[in-house]
Order: C-alpha cells, then sequence, then structure tokens
C-alpha cells in the first residue's frame, strides 16, 4: 500500500470516529474505546494535515518557479520557500511512517522488573545491586513508581536477585531494551590485588499484565501458604502469610513474602505471574515471527549479553548498535541511560521501516 493512500485511511478513520463520537448514541463501553483511539489518532492526524499542506505548497511554489510571466521578485521568494520545503519534507515524511508503525501492544504499560546476580559471585550481587539502583534513580527521572515486590540480599550488600514493579505510562516501551545479560568489568572491593574481574546480571523486563490480558483459570492454580523466611531468630515471621502460587499447566511459580498479610502477598505473587504468562505468549508470538524479526534489534533472548559496563576506562558499550560511550558514571546513576536507551529506539524503527512497503 502506497504512503499516500494509508494517510487517507488514516484521516478517513479520524473523522469516522469524530462522527461517532458526536453521535451522541454510543454505549458507555464503546464511548470508552473510541475515546480513547480519537486520543491516539489526533496527533497523527494533525501531522498528516501539516504535511499534506506543505506538499501542496511545494507543488505550488514548483509550478511559480516554472512560471516565466511570473513577477521576479515573486519568483525568487517562491525559491527560497520551495528549496526549504525541500529539505523538510523528508525529515516530515519519515515522522509520518515512524508513526504509521505497527505498536507494540505492550508499550503503554508499566512493567515488572527482574535482576539476577550471574556469574562472579559476590561481585556479581553488588553489580546487580548497582543496577537496581540505576534503574530506581531512572525511574524517578521519569516519575515512575518503584516498588520492590521481593529481594534477597548476599552477605556484602548485594542482591542476589530482585523483582521490582515499575509503573508509569510508557514504562514498558522503553524498559524492554534492558531485557537481557549486562557484564562488568572493574576490581572489586574484596580483591587485594587489584585485578578485574568480570561479572554479569541478568535483567529481564516483562510489561505487567491486567486481569484482561490473559485468562488464568483458577483450577489452573495451586495455592501453597508457609511461614515468611527471613534472617533466623526473632526475625522470622511465625504466621503462615507467605504465599507460594504455582501455575500447573505452566510449572511457572511465584513465591511472595515481603508483606505481613497473606491476602497481600497472593495480590503481589498474582501480579507476577500474570507478568510472566504474559510474557511467555509474548515470547511465543516473537519465536514465531523469528525469520522476519532476525535482522531488528537484538533477538530478545535473555541469554544474549547485551551491555558492557567498564569501570577502569569509564566506558559502557552497548553491544546490539555497537555503541560506546565514556560516561559510565553518568550512566549506572540512571542519568545518561537515556543516551543508550534513544539509540537503541531509532536503531528498531529503521529495521522496521525498511520491512514496510509503502
Amino acid at each position: 500500500m502506497s504512503l499516500e493512500r494509508k494517510l487517507d485511511q488514516v484521516l478517513s478513520r479520524f473523522h469516522e470516529v469524530e462522527a461517532l463520537l458526536s453521535s451522541g448514541t454510543l454505549a458507555s463501553d464503546v464511548f470508552i474505546n473510541l475515546s480513547r483511539e480519537y486520543a491516539e489518532l489526533t496527533p497523527l492526524a494533525t501531522t498528516i494535515r501539516q504535511y499534506k499542506k506543505a506538499r501542496a505548497e511545494y507543488a505550488d511554489l514548483e509550478g511559480l518557479m516554472r512560471d516565466a510571466s511570473a513577477d521576479k521578485d515573486m519568483r525568487a521568494m517562491a525559491e527560497e520557500e520551495f528549496f526549504r520545503l525541500k529539505e523538510e519534507l523528508p525529515s516530515f515524511e519519515k515522522k509520518i511512517q515512524i508513526a504509521l508503525l505497527p505498536r507494540d501492544a505492550a508499550d503503554d504499560k508499566s512493567a515488572i522488573l527482574e535482576i539476577r546476580a550471574g556469574t562472579g559471585g559476590d561481585e556479581a550481587a553488588l553489580f546487580a545491586f548497582d543496577l537496581l539502583d540505576m534503574y530506581r534513580r531512572y525511574a524517578g527521572d521519569h516519575s515512575w513508581r518503584f516498588e520492590v515486590m521481593e529481594m534477597a540480599e548476599s552477605d556484602l550488600g548485594g542482591i542476589k536477585q530482585a523483582v521490582v514493579a515499575v509503573s508509569g505510562h510508557g514504562v514498558f516501551a522503553r524498559l524492554k531494551y534492558e531485557s537481557g545479560v549486562h557484564r562488568v568489568q572493574r576490581v572489586p572491593a574484596t580483591e587485594a590485588s587489584g585485578r578485574i574481574h568480570t561479572s554479569a546480571a541478568t535483567v529481564a523486563v516483562l510489561p505487567e499484565a491486567e486481569e484482561v490480558d490473559i485468562d488464568i483459570k483458577d483450577g489452573d492454580l495451586r495455592i501453597d501458604v508457609m511461614r515468611s523466611g527471613g534472617a533466623g531468630g526473632q526475625h522470622v515471621n511465625k504466621t503462615e502469610s507467605a504465599v507460594r502460587i504455582t501455575h500447573i499447566p505452566s510449572g511457572i511459580a511465584v513465591v511472595q513474602q515481603s508483606e505481613k498479610s497473606q491476602h497481600k502477598n497472593k495480590d503481589k505473587a498474582m501480579k507476577i505471574l500474570r507478568a510472566r504468562l504474559y510474557d511467555m505468549e509474548r515470547q511465543k508470538l516473537d519465536d514465531a515471527r523469528a525469520a522476519e524479526r532476525r535482522d531488528q534489534v537484538g533477538s530478545g533472548d535473555r541469554s544474549e549479553r547485551i551491555r558492557t559496563y567498564n569501570f577502569p576506562q569509564g566506558r559502557v558499550t552497548d553491544h546490539r548498535i555497537n555503541l560506546t560511550l565514556y560516561k559510565l558514571d553518568r550512566v549506572i546513576t540512571g542519568e545518561c541511560l537515556d543516551e543508550i536507551i534513544e539509540p537503541l529506539i531509532s536503531e528498531d524503527q529503521a529495521a522496521k521501516l525498511t520491512e514496510m512497503s509503502w
């Protein structure tokens, strides 16, 4: 389908939705859905109109420049405006093409962030904590809510694993590029000889699923309650507030014991379980389209090494797009993380554009 025809279809749908919303005869649920669609289409429709207007002006100016009978000064002004539009139109067109790309249905969602220490022992656990803190600060900079739902600490102040709910609009759209193996090269605090060690931590970013996104039957769940674990002695919860929920068909099990209330632990466990099952379904769809997606940014494979943080040289390298930044101190605090995420988004969009035929 040509780009022009696609733009006409978008405008036609925009006018159709606009007319339906003005009719005053819609059921409440239909009205809500159409209002959401209208809000999404409005900025695109405005941009398309501007683009079409610029294209029409460009054609008019071209005609005026070729008109030998036109006033000389008028033709000179037309020529200046013509070349200005000639430079602007390609970027205008690309902006529209990006806006027309198929959207990931999960992009607007909040996310469940899972961080686990990998190879490297205590140093890997310390690095996992650094990543947790990086995402905490990054979430704060974007005014997102950051709630640690589960965390297992290591002996030296690191973490063996952590599960975090990051809430806000468009969280998954940005954080999804963080899924994979993160590698660190630095001298551990426990290293007396000053040798550089290489350690790793894995990050999984799952779109937070609503109940309407995935149907979980009660009969598919086994729910066990138990006493919460802890440091031992007086720190152990004597009541059976911990909850383990097992999804029998998939074998996925989630344990929650961070709350004193069994009910709250169950709610948190279900939230994580829904996200993991939703992500599993998304991964199946991704696998089915693997051949088409091979040229896109990364494979989404959680075993893939995506980034290296080299502390002695103060650099961060994202291996998916061969991007290196010499500002590790500001990336690890979350301040400059967008300088990695933005190019990943652009690369992803560019790959998708090459697959589209306008």
